[in-house]
């Protein structure tokens, strides 16, 4: 009768930190396991990204914001592939759990929707704030570039792995088959990230397209790592921070809400 009255207060009563702590590690492990896939890759792309932009438009394009073109672009690309590999891993799991079958397997623990959320999300942050270290030791030793403000691009790095990791969670639920989530992928996630200033100024964009620019939440993600990495945004880091930090929230929200109510999950 005391271990079953301890189960019901860890549940309902208080946080169940061994559920919690036991679902964060699966996440965790999912991507440690095959580390030169989910780590080594991103770094490798980040790489050649660089190298690309730098052969094709880097020695005609000048300086941009006043540093040159290489250091401009470094920020962005870190960022990019920040976000995606957290959506990828949060994403990820919860699709592959559908398709085999074995969601019940997190969904019948003792776990609150909340619990849920943040365990999810922890494998998406970590996997997230591991590439970005990786990407930014390479960034030191290759380019010379260290960040000016590491506190503020670490939070920034912080805030858009856990929107777009909140926002893998949410696409992990919707979708109920790979295409789907590749779906979403493709016209969704890609779009933006692409289309957020990571190669470029949104001040060299015509009036429409700026403002539309600064409608998307990935772009301040972005400006704000940028102004921390390099020191040099197209838009007030305090503005970035309150556009990102409502962005996160309504997205965990809903995250939050999909679990809470087991839509597409329990049906």
């Amino acid at each position: 009768m005391s271990d079953f009255m301890e189960l019901g207060e860890r549940r309902f009563g208080r946080v169940n930190w061994l559920g919690l702590r036991t679902l964060a590690h699966r996440e965790t492990a999912r991507f440690m396991v095959v580390w030169t896939q989910t780590l080594l890759a991103p770094l490798v792309t980040a790489g050649l990204f660089l190298l690309i932009f730098t052969i094709a438009v880097g020695a005609k394009r000048g300086d941009v914001m006043g540093v040159p073109f290489l250091t401009f672009l470094a920020p962005g690309i870190l960022t990019m592939t920040v976000i995606q590999n957290a959506f990828a891993n949060t994403s990820s799991s919860i699709v592959i759990s559908k398709v085999q079958g074995n969601i019940v397997d997190t969904l019948m623990p003792p776990l609150s929707a909340i619990e849920q959320l943040l365990g999810y999300l922890a494998g998406g942050v970590a996997r997230g704030l591991l590439v970005a270290i990786a990407i930014s030791i390479a960034l030191a030793l290759v380019l010379g570039i260290v960040p000016q403000h590491p506190l503020v691009a670490l939070l920034f790095v912080v805030m858009g792995a856990t929107f777009l990791g909140a926002l893998g969670i949410v696409a992990g639920i919707f979708a109920n088959k790979f295409d789907q989530m590749a779906a979403i992928t493709n016209f969704i996630v890609t779009p933006l990230a692409f289309l957020s200033g990571t190669f470029y100024s949104v001040e060299a964009l015509p009036p429409v397209l700026n403002v539309i620019s600064h409608m998307n939440p990935v772009f301040y993600l972005i400006d704000g790592v940028r102004f921390g990495v390099i020191g040099v945004s197209d838009s007030s880091p305090w503005l970035g921070l309150m556009v990102c930090s409502g962005s996160t929230f309504a997205v965990c929200a809903v995250a939050w809400w999909m679990l809470k109510t087991g839509y597409r999950l329990k049906s």
